[in-house]
């Protein structure tokens, strides 16, 4: 079923006017009570239309920000709309947000309306407010000094007037606020207006119509949290506005039981899931014969071989015919026996670590974006998968190369700029010499291969630059030392020193010298690990994590600054 979505101004008046459309169809499935429960558009619908009357009873008014704190779950996906529906903006957040994380947010956008899911995060909203508190704190289940979401939820909303109303939303409406995650310094608000969101989902709907998934019935297996920018667009708009069912995932420890139970057509991941699943594959093996191991590691060289070459011969076809059959199926089916394919973003995917999955003949896709495009800017396909590159840009967006190396990007996508922030606005949206158009400064090193494929080399920001003035890739080095099964983290350090010293995270009773030596290898003389010592994990917890398991580098460099600074004494 083709629904064209391109008459849709905003996200509202499109999702309302789909659940019009496919009333009875499912929309969203979630784990309640011991049992998956579906929702339909029916239900969406009509949810969205009280939520947004109870939250106008209650004084919110278009432009007010309304926080959003809350685990995957469709009372979220209700929120959002909602708070859109009637005007305000929203403003997702993590769970994981610590009390200072909240109040930075709060402060910066304003906001004096909040919803939480729990209320542990209730709590966690109100310290942060702090003594000038909240407006109105609003709590999807019962707690103390909150308004209650069943009371909300229990408003009479008109919805056909709200269908007719939010027909009128223009395109260039602010919609939500996304805070970075904060690799760096503080967070800064991402102002996306309701056409960024909108030309993902048009940019995205030829390759799904391609895949033959949209209105099919296929489901989206959703692992990331609502709360970041990708997911925000893909599982709470995209996907749905094709048709294609919403499962929230139930956590990391149930995925391999979910794609079984599930089958899900895609899923997207973080490249730090694809790690621990493939870390689990390699360790099951360890379990096994010696000439089981010798067939598997005989179907992933075969399989790399028909993707990089050289060619195989007839005798090495024939075989990788009996390899199929006896070591790939296996492998795939693991994953269920729907799986289209696997999508990699958030951060630099290993074109080992996509190696190792695609030549066992599940699809991963490498993507591209970030929170100031809205975010998909690019994306590879399974029918031109080039796994060293993040693919061609989607429908609608413009990319170019800048003369310093850096990546630029236009097009409806790009945000319209960063929550009072005029002078960082004005460095990432800016127009190169003799043009009057502004290009997102994306802040990636890339290029743009014959057949318009984005390959990201680095970040802008990130090199090193050594004592003897060589600039060194540290995204390079610790993707090449996260590639080995022997080590689960790393950050490597060497700005203005001699040499470059590794921080490490072992894998699990694993010791990482031979795989330091082994990347040592691969490296030149000035890349190369002179030192290292080993870490504590870094983790969400202790704050060198981000939500979406980015590594926060600079936070990682400051609180071992003493570690490091002893490799070099």
């Amino acid at each position: 079923m083709n629904q064209d979505t391109a008459r849709w101004t905003s996200l509202p008046g499109m999702m309302l006017g789909l659940a019009a459309r496919n009333p009875d169809k499912p929309m969203i499935r979630h784990w309640q009570e011991g049992a998956w429960k579906r929702t339909t558009w029916r239900d969406f619908a009509l949810a969205v239309a009280n939520i947004a009357e109870g939250l106008r009873a209650r004084g919110v008014s278009p432009g007010d920000r309304v926080v959003l704190v809350s685990e995957s779950r469709p009372e979220f996906l209700i929120a959002d709309t909602a708070i859109m529906a009637i005007g305000a903006v929203t403003v997702p957040t993590y769970t994981t947000n610590t009390v200072p994380d909240h109040a930075h947010i709060l402060r910066d956008s304003g906001a004096r309306t909040a919803i939480a899911s729990t209320g542990r995060l209730a709590e966690r909203l109100r310290e942060a407010a702090g003594p000038d508190g909240l407006d109105l704190l609003i709590c999807m289940e019962d707690a103390p000094g909150t308004t209650p979401w069943a009371e909300l939820l229990a408003t009479p909303g008109d919805i056909a007037m709200l269908v007719a109303e939010v027909q009128h939303i223009p395109e260039g409406r602010l919609a939500c606020l996304i805070y970075t995650s904060g690799t760096g310094g503080l967070p800064k608000g991402v102002m996306l207006p309701h056409r960024a969101m909108l030309a993902n989902t048009a940019g995205v709907r030829p390759f799904l119509r391609r895949l033959g998934l949209e209105w099919s019935g296929a489901c989206y297996l959703s692992f990331l949290p609502l709360s970041h920018a990708y997911e925000h667009t893909v599982g709470c708009f995209l996907f749905p506005a094709c048709g294609i069912e919403i499962v929230f995932s139930r956590g990391a420890e149930r995925l391999a039981a979910e794609f079984q139970e599930i089958e899900p057509a895609i899923i997207t991941a973080v490249p730090r899931l694809f790690e621990v699943l493939r870390a689990r594959i390699l360790a099951g093996l360890e379990k096994e014969k010696p000439w089981k191991r010798k067939l598997f590691e005989r179907a992933v060289t075969l399989g790399l071989r028909k993707m990089d070459g050289p060619p195989l011969n007839l005798l090495e076809r024939l075989e990788d015919a009996v390899l199929e059959r006896l070591v790939r199926s296996k492998v795939r089916a693991r994953f269920g026996s729907r799986l289209v394919a696997m999508v990699s973003g958030g951060a630099r995917l290993d074109p080992d670590l996509s190696g190792f999955f695609l030549a066992l003949g599940v699809t991963v896709l490498q993507g591209y974006g970030q929170t100031e495009a809205g975010p998909v800017i690019s994306v590879n396909l399974p029918w031109d998968n080039q796994r060293r590159s993040v693919g061609p840009p989607v429908k609608g967006v413009e990319a170019r190369i800048a003369e310093d190396g850096e990546l630029l990007i236009r097009g409806p996508l790009v945000m319209d700029g960063y929550w009072n922030d005029p002078d960082s606005t004005a460095r990432a949206l800016a127009s190169p010499p003799g043009e009057d158009a502004p290009w997102l400064h994306t802040g990636d090193v890339g290029e743009i291969d014959a057949h318009g494929r984005v390959i990201i080399t680095d970040r802008k920001k990130d090199f090193i630059k050594t004592l003897g003035g060589d600039m060194v890739s540290p995204a390079r080095i610790e993707g090449l030392l996260m590639a080995e099964p022997e080590i689960a983290q790393a950050v490597v350090a060497g700005e203005g020193r001699a040499s470059i010293v590794a921080l490490v995270v072992p894998a699990e009773g694993a010791q990482p010298e031979k795989a330091i030596q082994r990347v040592n290898g691969k490296l030149s003389g000035l890349e190369r690990i002179r030192k290292w010592v080993r870490v504590d994990p870094f983790t969400v917890e202790n704050g060198m994590l981000t939500p979406t398991m980015k590594v926060k580098r600079r936070i990682v460099l400051e609180r071992h600054a003493e570690a490091i600074g002893s490799l070099y004494s």
